[in-house]
């Protein structure tokens, strides 16, 4: 598949996108340092799939919707479909999945997700539009889930990385059950101190930290005297921050919607995130990496 990567480039940062998906495969400055992960298959062999129509796992796999059931798949079909290159110039890409017999088996409904790529200097922006070209009401969630490296290229150790919101962010977080995926029902006291949320690999022995309710739409990623990220989220008012124990990267994902809390039997569209988008319209979301290398 990586003979398929498009790539886009300001001359300061390239970004490879795989059109499987729609999934950014690697980041690179000038000197040819990776911020993306090294995807080892011993942990996670993902880079940053795209979420949709759902974030996270169903209830036995299956939602509800006007009295019918479906299944689909942990956070969707998105990350398993090919999308259609609609633009390729040497510092955008623009890529669309659009429904077909195939999901509309699984997700009755019309619609178009456009995925945009651009580079400017060093910076990344992606933004994912959805669009409802039918006559009914399209519930869906969306997210983003890349994998950066940790550490990042640049010299600061992997204990030296810092999480550092753009507000204080005192609120819980939320679990999910490693075993079924499904939102676990208590809530936990946040670890971050202040903006600050200091990394160790033992955070995610039970999985990912969920904020199911986030004040920043901003933040910054990195260690003291080393490379750091910074990525903006203006559109998406969750978050999750999860890796494998041990490997080398860190996910940093925006989200609109979320897992299935353990023994939910509502419907679909009543879900926590999910969004009605009206016939005709769009909604978009955005998500900004800007690299400040070492």
């Amino acid at each position: 598949m990586s003979e398929d990567l498009i790539a886009i480039s300001s001359g300061a940062l390239t970004a490879r996108i795989n059109p499987l998906g729609a999934e950014l495969w690697s980041l690179t400055d000038a000197r040819g340092r990776d911020y993306m992960t090294d995807a080892d298959p011993a942990f996670w062999t993902g880079h940053a799939p795209l979420l949709f129509p759902i974030v996270g796992a169903l209830k036995d796999g299956r939602y509800r919707l006007d009295g019918a059931e479906y299944a689909l798949p942990k956070h969707g079909f998105a990350r398993h479909s090919r999308f259609a290159v609609l633009e390729a110039a040497c510092d955008r890409a623009v890529f669309r999945l659009a429904d077909s017999e195939q999901t509309r088996a699984a997700y009755p409904f019309a619609f178009t997700l456009d995925m945009a790529f651009s580079v400017e200097g060093l910076t990344l922006r992606m933004a994912a539009t959805v669009s409802n070209p039918g006559e009914r009401e399209l519930p869906f969630s969306f997210g983003y889930h890349p994998a950066f490296a940790w550490p990042l290229p640049g010299g600061a150790a992997k204990a030296e990385h810092r999480i550092l919101f753009e507000q204080e962010e005192p609120g819980p977080i939320r679990r999910i059950d490693p075993q079924s995926g499904l939102l676990l029902p208590d809530v936990l006291p946040t670890p971050v101190r202040g903006r600050e949320l200091a990394l160790d690999p033992g955070l995610f022995d039970a999985d990912a930290l969920i904020w199911d309710s986030l004040r920043s739409r901003a933040l910054g990623f990195g260690g003291a005297d080393g490379a750091s990220l910074g990525i903006a989220f203006p559109d998406t008012p969750m978050l999750g921050i999860w890796q494998k124990p041990g490997a080398n990267y860190l996910c940093i994902e925006p989200w609109q919607g979320i897992a299935d809390p353990d023994g939910y039997a509502g419907e679909f569209r009543d879900k926590s995130g999910v969004v009605l988008l009206p016939p005709g319209e769009t909604r978009s979301f955005r998500m900004d990496v800007s690299v400040q290398p070492r």
